[in-house]
């Protein structure tokens, strides 16, 4: 059996709901139109076509676009082998989708990364908190209107006070030597960042 039979299976049981196959270097990827169909072609994928691990579970800013949000599962089979991309698009008014966790309990902690960094919310999760940030942090860091400067906290000594200095030097780590803290990028001198 390969991806894009199981991808055809998928197209067969949901008809117009799941996009036809499309195949990308070797990759398959469908796209699911109605996003509150999810957790039924996720446990379709599971039970059905043997996708019994959830690889990961990101989310991409097509900012400017509406729908603006797209969230992509990675899905795999263990027993035959296949990976399938699953794909669906979700408007930031709408702001949620069903979870997965009754589906993949891996989805768990992917879930709620997507909803630390981008603000999605995923309905029925059973603890959709931040994981990167802390709780009552008012911004989604990868949402592609966020600065890269970073922007102004009230919660000193938890993060930066201002906006972070936007130099280059400190976020690039260097190659080689004997110490791997020298490599450390807020180790560094500042004035080490020059070229």
């Amino acid at each position: 059996m390969t991806a894009t039979k199981l991808a055809q299976n998928l197209g067969n049981q949901f008809g117009e709901d799941v996009s036809k196959p499309a195949k990308f270097r070797d990759e398959v990827t469908v796209t699911l139109a109605k996003t509150n169909r999810v957790v039924e072609v996720c446990q379709f994928a599971k039970d059905e076509l043997g996708f019994d691990y959830l690889a990961d579970l990101s989310m991409v800013d097509h900012y400017g676009e509406d729908p603006r949000f797209e969230v992509i599962y990675e899905l795999c089979g263990l027993e035959h082998g296949c990976h399938l991309r699953l794909k669906t698009r979700i408007s930031e008014e709408a702001g949620e989708l069903p979870s997965v966790t009754g589906v993949w309990r891996t989805a768990d902690w992917h879930e709620r990364e997507v909803y630390d960094m981008m603000g999605v919310k995923f309905t029925d999760h059973p603890n959709l908190k931040r994981i990167l940030m802390w709780e009552g942090y008012p911004h989604f860091p990868l949402r592609k209107d966020f600065p890269l400067e970073g922007k102004e906290t009230n919660v000193p000594d938890v993060a930066f006070s201002e906006s972070a200095p936007l130099e280059g030097g400190p976020f690039v780590t260097t190659p080689g030597g004997e110490n791997p803290g020298d490599r450390e990028p807020r180790r560094r001198n500042p004035k080490d960042w020059q070229d």
